[in-house]
Order: C-alpha cells, then structure tokens, then sequence
C-alpha cells in the first residue's frame, strides 16, 4: 500500500478532483506525523490523477523530509511569503483548475483556503472532513494497542491523585497533582485540559477549575482527563464524594451508574449509534432525575478526543470492529452538583471490549 492509499481511496468513494490535508489527526493518520497548525501555513493536495504536491515552511523540511511524501514539495522562507509556494504548486497542478476538491472544514483556516482559491483558480472547494475523517473510523490493533496503554497511564494517574486529596485543597491543587502524575506514568500529552470540578462546578459538564474554592464534606468531585501515548488520547471520567454522601446524591449516582452499565451491556457489532444512545437516555429519562440530563452518551476517541463515531440519538452509523468511542452519560444539577462516569470501549467482533478497568463503585475520598 502507498503512503497516499487512504487518501486516493476517498477520492474515489467521493468522485472528488483532489484532497487538501493540513495538520492535524488525519494528516497524522496518513502520514505518522505531527505537525503544528500555526502561522506558517503547510498543506498537501492530492490530486485523483496525476503527481502530489506539498507546500512546506523551510525550517519544517527537516522533519517534513523523513515522511517520505511521494511528491513534488514546495518550500518556502519567512521573508519570502508563503504565496509563492501556493502559486508554484497551482501551476504544477493545472489539471484541477476550475474542478472540484475536498477540504477539512474542521481544520481548514481561512487564509489557508483563500491562497488555495487563488493558487487553483475556478476550482470549488468543499467540506469533507467527515469522508477524509473516516479513514480513522476502524482502529488497527496497534493503535488501540496505543490508546490502552493511554488509559492503563491515565488510571493509574487518577488514583495516585486519589491518594492525596484531603479536605480544604481547591480545585487547582487536585488538578495539579492529577497534570504531575499523568507526566510522571508516562503520558506524553495531554488529550485536553483536565476538567476537576468540586461541588457546584461539577454540575457544568465543561468547568473549569477554580484556584479560590476549597473542597468540602458531602461535595461532589468529578474528575474528566486524559493522557495521550504517542499520539492516541484516553478520556475517562469518574465522579467522587468527599468525606461523605447523602442518601439523595447516592441515588444520583447510581441512576447514573445504571445508564453507563447499560451502554455497556447493549453496545455490539451492528447496533447503530442512536441505538446505544436511546437505551441509555431510557435509563436516565425513566429515573426520578431525568430533568437533569443534559448530553449525549459519547463520541468517538483515537487522536482526536472527540471524534466520530458520535453516540447520539438520530446518527445512524453502524457499530463495527475495531471503533472505539466513550459511554459517558450524567446528571447535572445546577448550582448544587453533577455526576459522570465515562468508559473507553472498542467494538470486537461479538461485542465490546472495555478498555478503562478504573473501579465505577461510588467512593468516598478525602
């Protein structure tokens, strides 16, 4: 298989001219390499005949080089510009002037697509990040080899972290110590910033956590992180009681115990998306909390953290071997407290296979 096999594969399921690729996950995906989307713009056409090309900063040609780009490359220095280099590969691609190529919408800055427009006049550019996304859709064993391996570092992060939370540290302080010893296991990354939410905060299922307040007995403490490993990200969310639980937030939890258990329980090998999203939002619906729920059951997980198969009511896509994605429902209840408990799970050929082993039992820290 050629390095571009993946892309030339989407061109033709699409009938598209061309693919532009920037940096990011499926740049990484085809490629096995990283590169940051700043200033300097880098990009990739692929055309469905003919030669591709590249546009590359000069100082990035040292690690742009070793991935062996099975085309013409176009470099180009500060002080000349970037514009040339686009109008260079425009020329070298006069086959897909006027036609019609494919673009990451999610990735895409504007000024990347104008020197695009002006490079390849009359073409017409369109959104297929989803089509160019899918060749992420089915995880290789080694790569879900890689994100166990995330997760296996991000638990045993979560629980050192356990170990020292006491009563009267802040929010800031458990999530420092959660950032020192997700790099001290081994995590190269970060899947995002961490979420380490007390109390009132954790009813915000996206929070942010606050240096001025203190945790306290009978506060929840939801903990949403993830480390990556050579690239690949581990989400994994836990919820947990401070000193104490009332009998009201112990029932909260176990309704929202009961709908994770259950995504686990029903997720399998052609069961659609909205399927394992509907028999969980029944548990939570049929409870006395279903006013609380707020979200989704989960989204797909690789290099990206949030990335397709998206598990929601109404998305149709088929579950297969070798997709993972997140089982993550909760409850929030504004201004008072929230609770989620977030798997990683791969589709196996007769099921699932859940790649978090962190305990879900509710458990009192502090």
């Amino acid at each position: 298989m050629t390095l571009l096999a993946p892309l030339h594969a989407v061109l033709a399921r699409t009938g598209l001219d061309a693919l532009v690729l920037v940096p990011g996950a499926n740049f990484r995906r085809v490629f096995a390499k990283d590169f940051h989307q700043m200033e300097r713009p880098l990009a990739v056409i692929v055309p469905r005949e003919g030669e591709a090309v590249a546009i590359v900063p000069n100082l990035e040609m040292g690690s742009f080089t070793p991935i062996g780009f099975p085309g013409r490359v176009f470099d180009w220095r500060d002080e000349a510009g970037y514009m040339a280099a686009f109008m260079a590969a425009g020329e070298a691609l006069p086959q897909l002037h006027g036609k019609l190529i494919g673009v990451e919408g999610q990735r895409m800055r504007v000024f990347d697509l104008l020197a695009l427009q002006k490079a390849l006049p009359g073409a017409e550019f369109v959104d297929v990040h989803a089509e160019i996304s899918a060749i992420r859709l089915h995880k290789t064993p080694a790569e879900v080899e890689l994100q166990r391996k995330a997760i296996r570092i991000s638990e045993a992060a979560l629980e050192a972290t356990l170990q020292d939370v006491r009563v009267g540290m802040t929010e800031t302080d458990v999530e420092s110590l959660l950032l020192r010893n997700l790099f001290s296991n081994g995590a190269d990354g970060l899947s995002f910033a961490p979420i380490v939410a007390a109390g009132d905060n954790a009813a915000k299922p996206h929070a942010h956590a606050r240096p001025d307040y203190h945790l306290k007995a009978g506060d929840a403490l939801l903990i949403d992180f993830g480390g990556t490993y050579q690239g690949y990200s581990a989400d994994i969310t836990r919820t947990f009681f401070v000193k104490e639980v009332s009998d009201y937030d112990r029932a909260f939890y176990e309704t929202v115990l009961a709908a994770n258990a259950k995504g686990r329980e029903v997720s399998r090998p052609g069961l659609t998306a909205s399927d394992v999203d509907d028999a969980v939002q029944k548990v939570l619906e049929q409870s006395q909390f279903t006013e609380f729920r707020r979200h989704k059951t989960g989204h797909g997980l690789g290099l990206d953290v949030h990335e397709a198969p998206q598990i929601m009511r109404g998305n149709a896509q088929v579950l297969e071997p070798g997709m993972v994605f997140t089982i993550e429902p909760g409850l929030y209840r504004a201004g008072e407290a929230g609770v989620r408990i977030e798997d990683d799970v791969v589709v196996t050929e007769n099921g699932i296979e859940c790649l978090t082993s962190f305990p879900r039992e509710l458990r009192i820290v502090g």
